[in-house]
């Protein structure tokens, strides 16, 4: 029986599922329900709608507490408790050095040096103060913004996975922007979903080259790259990735891999990953046990892949 793919556009991007069963009509119903948990999230998530609670979170917390839901409250902790794994390598109080380095809806740009260091004493999650007890979050600043761009797909792939599986789903895949996807059981007559990872290049290529195929099965892979979204100057290429702790773009590193059972997860650590790079992989890698990890780092115009449990395709 084909499978039934349900589609649609949130959070900027592409969400699509793709589900197997024996019955079609209950399986485009889960889809729907999915989805529809994946736009709820985009309303309450998004930085870019002044109805979001994020956006009523972000333009009062430094005049005050601000309660918020204990759904937003819950992940708001998950992504203190990330920040502090990754030694601060992800961050979502990056917001003010995004928007200074011209990537928060735009191409990107090379700010004056008072600028960044302007922006870098708005950032930091020890401007956060989240009060357990009353579900408050409080600003130590003005100018502090909360941006969840490098976890908030993630999150929703997780949570549509969720209402698949309590909708009796057992063969699913949900993909968020092909940045984030999550496998539900393996396809019919296979052990795993075979996901690809493409060789990282600065400009779209005509026919890419395959990196890795990566099996997954009650897991989920979030991919994080800088080509997509970069500029340049003096010859040296700024990607929209920024790098909390030194307040500039990421460098070295192009792209970065992260396979976990939680997709929320995947997508903060591999952000953390490719803003590490090389030098921070074992760090981050020993984070979770089961990892799969993969970091493609560029100098001089050559690439050099390293890879902790995922099986990279051999050159030529």
């Amino acid at each position: 029986m084909p499978p039934v793919t349900v589609a649609c556009h949130a959070m900027a991007t592409r969400f699509e599922i793709v589900l197997h069963g024996d019955n079609p009509a209950a399986l485009r119903a889960a889809g729907e329900e999915a989805l529809a948990q994946v736009e709820q999230l985009e309303s309450q998530l998004s930085l870019f709608r002044a109805s979001s609670e994020m956006a009523h979170l972000n333009a009062r917390a430094a005049n005050g507490p601000v309660r918020v839901t204990p759904g937003l409250f819950a992940l708001l902790q998950q992504a203190q408790k990330l920040c502090e794994e990754s030694s601060g390598a992800f961050d979502i109080t990056v917001a003010p050095l995004v928007r200074c380095w011209g990537f928060m809806g735009g191409d990107g740009r090379f700010p004056p040096p008072d600028e960044v260091a302007e922006a870098r004493a708005k950032v930091g999650m020890g401007l956060v103060q989240l009060n357990r007890a009353d579900f408050t979050v409080q600003f130590a600043r003005e100018g502090v913004m909360l941006d969840l761009g490098a976890i908030g797909k993630g999150y929703a792939v997780e949570r549509a996975a969720e209402v698949l599986r309590e909708a009796g789903v057992t063969s699913a895949l949900i993909h968020g922007g092909t940045s984030t996807v999550q496998a539900l059981g393996p396809p019919p007559g296979e052990a795993f979903w075979k996901i690809a990872i493409e060789t990282p290049s600065p400009a779209p290529a005509a026919s890419p080259t395959l990196l890795a195929t990566v099996p997954l099965k009650e897991e989920a892979m979030s991919v994080s790259g800088v080509w997509g979204n970069s500029f340049q100057v003096a010859g040296r290429t700024f990607g929209h990735i920024i790098d909390p702790r030194t307040g500039e773009p990421a460098a070295g590193t192009v792209l970065a891999a992260v396979v976990l059972p939680s997709a929320t997860e995947t997508d903060a650590l591999s952000t953390a990953l490719l803003t590490v790079g090389a030098a921070g992989h074992d760090a981050i890698a020993k984070l979770r046990p089961g990892m799969r990890t993969l970091v493609v780092s560029e100098s001089g115009g050559q690439l050099r892949v390293e890879a902790k449990g995922i099986k990279v395709r051999p050159a030529g």
